[in-house]
């Protein structure tokens, strides 16, 4: 029996395992290696931390959980179930952990654009978040990518970093029409042609080439296509969720589920790596406040 078995070993996950070794509690942290952001080169925004590469931020943090005895298993929880004094955890070899308390830190998956060479800018050239990969690309030929308002609000953001942006609405030549004063007005191009591929070398887009034979040169493109839970664990143990597809908490991290916490990407607020940490340290203050309040220690 853990007190706190913590699901995802990202920024939310290992700051959350940090807090509870810390306070003496039996911790283990269950990840499966996937992180969302393990495309990127380097990592934004993080004070002390900024341009690292998310993998060796994650390697770093697990060597400093090493001190205060926090176990680690690599592996995925498919299943979970709370009982009347604590939750089961299954993993998908059928092992079964126990814990007093859980805190999910699962995160989100982006919904990639179905184009054709995607693959080899993602991470590079091609970005979901101008906060994160929008300082390099400043002054630049940019491209937004997405469907209607997303798509729009998109590139009016990207406007903060360069004055040469373009929308590309990959086909729905109606999307932007509600539109077309707020374009005109910011001198955003609108691109409604289908894109037949994306085009460059060595990670680095060169141009957008459209169904119609014809192609416009871009050094990035970023897109807004959506994004959904990464786990179902939350949705099976009951959680509530907001409009967003977010999971619903309280200012310290609670779920409607006794003993259920949730810090990180996965409420679908900002999603930053410093704030999925933050949030996973007030979950954790959280946690420990509830034992000590089970343990008699709080007046």
């Amino acid at each position: 029996m853990y007190d706190v078995i913590i699901v995802g070993g990202g920024p939310a996950g290992l700051s959350a395992a940090l807090m509870l070794g810390r306070c003496r509690r039996r911790v283990l942290v269950v990840d499966h290696g996937k992180p969302r952001n393990a495309p990127a080169h380097n990592m934004h925004g993080y004070l002390t931390r900024d341009g690292i590469n998310p993998i060796q931020f994650l390697r770093t943090g697990r060597d400093e959980l090493k001190l205060y005895g926090v176990e680690f298993r690599n592996a995925e929880v498919v299943e979970a179930k709370r009982r009347a004094r604590h939750f089961d955890l299954q993993l998908h070899d059928g092992a079964i952990f126990r814990a007093r308390k859980v805190l999910l830190a699962t995160g989100v998956r982006d919904q990639l654009p179905r184009l054709e060479g995607l693959a080899e800018f993602y991470g590079i050239s091609v970005h979901h978040c101008p906060y994160c990969d929008g300082w390099e690309w400043r002054d630049r030929a940019l491209a937004a990518y997405g469907d209607g308002k997303a798509a729009l609000g998109l590139a009016l953001s990207l406007r903060t970093w360069t004055s040469d942006v373009i929308v590309c609405t990959d086909g729905k030549t109606r999307s932007l029409r509600p539109f077309r004063g707020a374009l005109r007005r910011h001198r955003i191009k609108h691109f409604p042609q289908r894109i037949q591929r994306l085009e460059g070398k060595n990670g680095r887009l060169g141009r957008i080439v459209f169904s119609d034979g014809t192609s416009v040169a871009r050094d990035a493109l970023f897109f807004n296509t959506g994004q959904r839970q990464k786990s179902a664990l939350a949705e099976k143990l009951g959680c509530e969720f907001d409009r967003k597809g977010g999971v619903k908490v309280d200012h310290r991290e609670r779920t409607c589920v006794p003993g259920l916490f949730l810090a990180g990407d996965a409420t679908r607020d900002v999603q930053f790596v410093v704030c999925a940490a933050a949030e996973g340290a007030i979950a954790a203050t959280a946690i420990n406040k509830e034992f000590q309040q089970e343990e008699g220690l709080v007046l």
